[in-house]
């Protein structure tokens, strides 16, 4: 089985290929998803078993004055690399996020439940969805959230960064469930077998969610980034952690209430349970502090 992960930089193609680096990863150098007959031709010569697809345009705030770039990488360009894999007989993974969803529910959503994205990043991922649905029938859709690791720039790093600070505002009205990119690539890569070798129409492929186990807000995740890492030493005091409201603090995206995914189908299907988010949270401390 031969696996090809577009884009090479992000948190989770930095995860998987640690995981296994004999996996074969394209950047942008490679595969540009702005090009896509070129990125489709490049999938195509390459001849891989499965496709995974890391790559997309994940600034949230600037996707709303950049929605035509964010849609030619996650909708157009997806789309073009998902026929490639399905040109040469390879399975397609597909990121998505839990953006795609409005926030107002009660409760966890599922995979039946409706989208109506709330700005252009949700927009362009949930276009991805479809098109690669379309353009691949064994494609497999993961929609995931709030990914960090101890690559690249995500929230924890950035908490560590401003661990020094007195206090600190954060958000407390917008709930979901933390994901290490590091839980994520380990579950793309126990179900690759399984997607390399189900035909098309097997009930294998379809949307799924896959996140970290519990739910918590954005003021939680810091104070819990700063409980465990003065617990590994990592700092010797934490900020205070103030709770706003959104309104406090507006941004160009307006970001869901409630994001928080349920990953039963995930579970059920692969037999693979999620992780409870601070138990993933302090395997990432260790590797920072470690400094590995």
């Amino acid at each position: 089985m031969s696996i090809l992960v577009i884009g090479r930089d992000g948190q989770l193609s930095e995860s998987l290929l640690r995981l296994d680096p004999t996996l074969t990863a394209y950047g942008l150098d490679k595969v540009d998803l702005t090009k896509p007959e070129e990125a489709e031709a490049a999938v195509i010569a390459a001849k891989p078993s499965l496709v995974i697809n890391a790559a997309a345009h994940t600034a949230v705030d600037k996707a709303e004055t950049e929605e035509d770039l964010a849609y030619a990488i996650n909708a157009s360009g997806a789309e073009a690399i998902a026929r490639g894999a399905a040109k040469v007989g390879a399975a397609f993974v597909q990121i998505s996020t839990d953006y795609v969803f409005p926030g107002e529910k009660d409760g966890e959503w599922t995979e039946d439940d409706p989208t109506d994205p709330l700005g252009a990043y949700g927009r362009t991922k949930l276009a991805g969805e479809q098109l690669v649905a379309a353009a691949n029938p064994r494609a497999v859709v993961i929609r995931t959230a709030w990914v960090y690791c101890d690559y690249g720039a995500n929230f924890v790093k950035t908490m560590l960064r401003l661990a020094d600070r007195e206090r600190l505002t954060v958000v407390a009205d917008q709930w979901g469930k933390p994901t290490s990119a590091v839980d994520l690539a380990e579950a793309i890569l126990a179900i690759a077998p399984r997607l390399a070798a189900a035909p098309a129409g097997d009930p294998v492929f379809g949307t799924y969610h896959y996140s970290g186990a519990g739910t918590v807000n954005w003021a939680g995740f810091a104070e819990a980034v700063f409980e465990e890492a003065r617990a590994r030493g990592m700092i010797e005091s934490a900020p205070e952690v103030a709770h706003i409201p959104s309104s406090d603090y507006p941004t160009p995206a307006k970001r869901p209430a409630n994001s928080a995914m349920d990953c039963t189908k995930f579970e059920t299907t692969f037999g693979l349970k999620t992780k409870p988010w601070r138990e993933s949270l302090g395997a990432v401390l260790d590797i920072l502090n470690k400094g590995d």
